[in-house]
């Protein structure tokens, strides 16, 4: 059961508490949540790895309706970088996921881009773009400040 968006934007007054409801849903599989968190309009878009954009929120719901057949995700956000400026936040995350696999607990890599913008109701994610990762994607690339002489 959905929560109505006025009593949800206590749990979304900033980016990050926007980011930890949506990653909590993901560990929980909980689709009503999940949708919680997403803005109302009409152009919100997700992409998962090697997937198709996602458009509108009853686009988005129903790939994560078919994701959690298969149960709870096991992802754990790591390595948050921030941009904020405004209403809008920014946020590329390294996201580690765990599966049981035969030869016991294995990790995989996704690069996310999340993006959200202060509402009326707290602050609503409109993107998420996943990508395929992989251990090596633990390390930056920082290009280092140029020193003039």
């Amino acid at each position: 059961m959905q929560r109505p968006k006025a009593q949800t934007a206590a749990l979304l007054a900033s980016p990050e508490d926007t980011e930890q409801q949506f990653y909590e849903a993901l560990q929980s599989a909980d689709l009503d949540r999940l949708m919680n968190v997403w803005s109302d309009e009409d152009d919100v878009s997700c992409v998962h790895p090697g997937g198709p954009r996602l458009v509108g929120c009853g686009a988005i719901r129903a790939a994560f309706e078919t994701i959690f057949q298969q149960g709870a995700i096991g992802v754990t956000p790591e390595r948050v970088r921030r941009i904020h400026t405004g209403d809008t936040a920014i946020h590329q995350v390294l996201e580690r996921i765990t599966m049981a696999t035969p030869e016991g607990q294995q990790s995989a890599w996704v690069i996310a881009t999340n993006v959200y913008l202060k509402t009326a109701f707290g602050w609503r994610m409109v993107v998420h773009h996943a990508s395929p990762g992989t251990a090596h994607d633990i390390q930056e690339v920082i290009e280092e400040p140029a020193t003039l002489h």
